[in-house]
């Protein structure tokens, strides 16, 4: 974003309104979604930046008609993978002690092992799973989404799914 110089100081000049409204109406669904998507509420509030920033700089409308609400989400989704994805690529780590143990680790775990699977399917078909399964996206709002039929929708949550499952089978 370009800024105004005032002597030694910088100034931002101010997101339209129209931002603005946008941020305070869905701005903690955003979160939501990043969260849930990583984890983590550092990634999840860098990720809130992340997507307000892109429609601030590339000056993007969002049609209030449209749902800008499942826009967002969706967008947050998208980069959240895309940080799941870079996070993949840069760092393998080896888990394979940890997964003999017990309880909350082990539940971080397959929460980690379900993170990385998410990271290296296709990125719509990702980004389909997280609308479906932790944003609660229904089959007829992902048809609209995705623009495909909704029997189009449950047949690739089904491949999705079972391509996950083996994607973790091959994890632990």
């Amino acid at each position: 974003m370009a800024s105004l110089a005032l002597g030694s100081q910088s100034v931002q000049p101010m997101p339209p309104p129209e931002f603005q409204e946008l941020y305070q109406r869905f701005s903690d669904s955003v979160y939501r979604t990043a969260y849930r998507v990583t984890g983590n509420s550092s990634d999840a509030e860098d990720i809130l930046q992340t997507v307000f920033m892109r429609l601030l700089d590339h000056r993007l409308s969002v049609d209030p008609l449209r749902n800008p609400e499942a826009y967002l989400r969706r967008a947050a989704t998208n980069a959240s993978i895309d940080l799941l994805r870079w996070r993949t690529s840069r760092a393998e780590t080896e888990v394979d002690d940890a997964l003999h143990s017990k309880g909350r680790e082990n539940t971080a775990l397959m929460r980690e092992g379900v993170r990385r699977a998410l990271a290296k399917l296709p990125p719509d078909e990702a980004e389909m799973f997280v609308l479906a399964y932790l944003e609660g996206f229904s089959y007829d709002e992902l048809a609209d989404q995705f623009n495909v039929a909704r029997g189009t929708v449950a047949s690739r949550l089904n491949r999705i799914k079972a391509d996950l499952q083996k994607r973790l089978k091959e994890w632990k």
